[in-house]
């Protein structure tokens, strides 16, 4: 029973998981990721944690606390700041028990933990290997990344890799890109661990043999996944492009793949005006997720990012239209996981801002974090934590663009914003991005954060509309939340 409303992000707002892998236990939805610290160095540079929330309550998600920690890996280098736990994925075993298999950079590895309960403590379990005993990245393959798993009807257990991103710091210590697209092994489920096939090269192709092929704009990049749904199997992927994730389909899980389409892009791109990643509804960066079926309704799991670089990414997701076995791509939102349009009343905070852009255009992020100058973005004070105060906006300067999406404004009357800088001017509120001016909200400077109100048009506003700030006036100011009667 639905006791909450569901915002995106969906996890509490000081938390960054990216790489999201959800996976439905009993009637819980639990998410799998890696783990960024805010303002971190570089990714991944937390031990693994894990979230879930009922699923017939999507905005309820309870944090379960550590479940895997790093040094508990005997391969793991001395080096954590470029040696992160990269992105997991979870099956349960004929066992009952629960495999997560994951990538710890500096090993080459595909590492394997294992537990009593899909949130509990983990244990170091082993490696993925050849017969032989030879760990997988082992025998000269391309570098072993990100595995994706799926424990399939028949009760065979297949897991994906691959990387091809060529010239990625990452590869470093010798290792290769796959120049074939992403690998399939088939693992033998008395050990969990044991190779029995591959790996096996799917078809999905990325870089030179990608162009003239259907996979020539959207080539296999990263960020392996796969689902069955009825009697296909969807391969989710990151392109080359980075900012998106795409999906191939097929009757078999190891073979026959056609591309299907984009997902979701972290920046919009691909819908409306948004072109690329420098015109685009946010900055951008890389995303990774993958698809779920939660009552009857399809879902896309994704990251966006935040604090001006790639390191603090945050997880989202968003109901995606499946129909005839195809998916669409799903546009971000803040009302993702809520099964429509947010309440008309109540208080928001604007870390739940799913387009946010200013007159500095938009960029795709890098480790190093770009300059306020003319860029809004969404950061918290001080350092990583595990609670405290809430995200926000900051820097709504001149020209600057926040937006929301969607709320039941049929019978609001009402707002008021919650800022505080040295702004002077006005802030005109729209019920879509290009839309008319429905409040205009005059603002001055003040050193406390204070709420300043306006009265929308009447007859003007729906049951699905959306909510765009835009700042016209010298000086800006951190935009904390908003509060619509």
């Amino acid at each position: 029973m639905k006791t909450k409303q569901a915002l995106n992000p969906y996890m509490a707002s000081w938390e960054y998981v990216p790489d999201a892998e959800p996976h439905i236990v009993g009637d819980r939805v639990y998410v799998y990721g890696s783990h960024d610290t805010f303002n971190g160095i570089n990714f991944c540079l937390g031990d693994y944690v894990c979230w879930s929330a009922p699923v017939d309550d999507l905005g309820n998600w309870r944090f379960e606390g550590e479940i895997f920690k790093r040094s508990q890996d005997p391969a793991a280098p001395w080096f954590r700041i470029t040696n992160g736990l990269a992105a997991p994925d979870m099956v349960v075993g004929p066992d009952g028990r629960y495999y997560l298999y994951y990538f710890m950079g500096g090993t080459k590895m595909i590492s394997i933990a294992v537990c009593d309960e899909p949130a509990g403590k983990y244990e170091f379990y082993g490696y993925v290997s050849y017969q032989d005993g030879t760990p997988i990245g082992k025998k000269n393959e391309p570098f072993q990344f990100d595995p994706g798993c799926l424990m399939d009807k028949d009760g065979r257990l297949y897991l994906y890799t691959g990387f091809a991103f060529g010239g990625n710091p990452i590869l470093l210590d010798g290792s290769k890109p796959t120049v074939d697209g992403p690998m399939a092994f088939e693992i033998d489920t008395t050990d969990m661990k044991t190779v029995l096939t591959g790996p096996n090269y799917m078809g999905i192709l990325t870089g030179e043999k990608a162009k003239g092929t259907e996979y020539e704009s959207q080539p296999f990049g990263e960020a392996s996944s796969m689902r069955r749904f009825g009697d296909t199997y969807y391969f989710i992927y990151s392109s080359l492009n980075s900012h998106n994730l795409c999906y191939a389909y097929s009757d078999n899980p190891l073979t026959g793949f056609h591309f299907g389409g984009v997902l979701v892009s972290c920046g919009d791109i691909g819908l409306g005006d948004a072109t690329d990643p420098d015109h685009a509804k946010n900055d951008t960066g890389n995303t990774h997720g993958s698809l779920i079926e939660i009552g009857g309704k399809y879902y896309i799991f994704y990251h966006r990012h935040t604090n001006r670089k790639q390191s603090s990414r945050q997880a989202c997701a968003e109901e995606i239209r499946f129909e005839d076995g195809k998916f669409y791509q799903a546009e971000m939102t803040s009302c993702g996981l809520n099964g429509g349009p947010l309440e008309g009343k109540g208080h928001y905070p604007t870390y739940c801002a799913c387009n946010v852009y200013g007159p500095a255009g938009t960029k795709f992020l890098s480790m190093i974090k770009r300059p306020k100058k003319g860029l809004p973005f969404i950061t918290q004070d001080g350092g990583d934590r595990e609670s405290g105060p809430d995200q926000y906006v900051a820097n709504m300067c001149d020209g600057a663009v926040c937006g929301f999406k969607y709320f039941d404004l049929a019978d609001t009357k009402k707002i008021r914003i919650n800022i505080k800088g040295n702004a002077n001017g006005t802030v005109e509120v729209r019920n879509s991005e290009y839309g008319e001016v429905v409040a205009t909200i005059p603002v001055h400077p003040v050193k406390e954060e204070k709420g300043f109100s306006a009265e929308f048009k009447e007859g003007v506003l729906g049951e699905k509309d959306a909510l765009f700030f835009t700042f016209k006036g010298k000086g800006a100011f951190n935009f904390y939340s908003f509060d619509l009667k």
